[in-house]
């Protein structure tokens, strides 16, 4: 029997950053995401012998290992080495064999959750093995504690409740790791033109999104006024871009994304660079009245808001940076699993 999973990748529409500690438990943060029709896969098969098999296909990387109680992390596919090892510890699995296979339509460093996510398809698989019984807020905390406690890698809370729940949400992050997960129940007219108007660019350059993190939380561990001010903005632009989606108030989402892109360059100087900027400039003389780097920021994808018909200039002249124009659709479903 295969046991499936896939759970899908997020936008950041606004509030990103806001979600990372030590500001999240000094101040609270907030965010407003929604996830798209790109996905992160993962299939398992046990296997008779005590023999771990994993696979990564989009990266090329092949891992043959012997079950035991704790796999030591090496660099290679620690994410789901340390999504094993939580089963062992947290649920009572004796060491087991297994063939995982892995595949994400969206490269590492590209801030749209990557890693994250595919933590969140690993382990729901795994749910399906073994049939435990976790929910959506199980999922998610389990994928954090694997990626931030386990494999201390810098980073926020959003990707994994985005990926586990799904759909639009505002979410709130508060100390002790408490998360709210608000799910946004927006007409499907102004998703539609949210849709049509929003373009989704890979840049096609990757970067080492913890470097950039671990600079906005030493930022605030030392007070710079600066950062924190400009996080505190960041929330306030979630709350303005839920009540845009709620109220319909669509013509103003162009200025809020604008507005959050001028504050989270204030958190961290490595957040843009010369060459996001002139990406940036370009696709609003071509029409766009706003945008973001996706993530933590440095390169991976960017969004642009190109309101009435003016989305196929701006595409045009995105062309001439080399990347890509990608086509997604928004989805109201999180982590989903099957066996067959």
């Amino acid at each position: 029997m295969i046991y499936r999973s896939k759970a899908p990748l997020r936008l950041g529409l606004a509030g990103g950053g806001t979600d990372v500690s030590p500001y999240a438990d000094l101040y609270g943060g907030a965010i407003l995401n929604a996830t798209i029709s790109m996905y992160a896969y993962a299939s398992v098969k046990m296997r008779e012998d005590k023999k771990i098999i994993l696979h990564a296909i989009d990266r090329k990387e092949l891992v043959e290992l012997d079950a035991t109680d704790k796999l030591t992390f090496d660099g290679k596919l620690d994410l789901a080495k340390g999504s094993y090892n939580r089963l062992i510890s947290d649920f009572g699995i004796q060491p087991f064999g297994f063939e995982l296979t892995t595949f994400v339509e969206a490269p590492p460093g590209s801030g749209l959750g990557s890693s994250s996510t595919l933590v969140v398809a690993i382990i729901a698989a795994f749910v399906e093995v073994f049939k435990l019984p976790l929910g959506e807020y199980d999922i998610a905390h389990l994928a954090y504690k694997v990626e931030r406690e386990d494999l201390a890698m810098a980073g926020g809370r959003q990707d994994q409740y985005a990926a586990t729940f799904g759909g639009v949400n505002f979410m709130e992050f508060y100390e002790k790791d408490k998360v709210i997960v608000n799910p946004l129940r927006i007409k499907d007219k102004y998703m539609h033109e949210l849709a049509n108007n929003l373009i989704l660019f890979n840049t096609e350059t990757s970067r080492l999104s913890h470097s950039i993190i671990e600079k906005q939380m030493e930022n605030v561990n030392n007070k710079n006024e600066a950062s924190i001010e400009a996080m505190h903005q960041l929330k306030e632009q979630a709350r303005r871009m839920k009540e845009a989606l709620l109220r319909g108030n669509i013509h103003e989402i162009g200025e809020i994304l604008h507005y959050g892109f001028q504050q989270k360059k204030l958190m961290a100087k490595e957040i843009t660079n010369s060459s996001i900027d002139e990406i940036y400039e370009s696709a609003l003389k071509a029409g766009a009245t706003g945008g973001k780097i996706s993530g933590a920021g440095g390169g991976g994808f960017m969004t642009f808001y190109a309101p009435e018909n003016n989305k196929y200039k701006v595409i045009e002249a995105l062309e001439r940076f080399g990347g890509r124009v990608m086509p997604y659709q928004f989805v109201n479903h999180g982590v989903i699993s099957w066996n067959v």
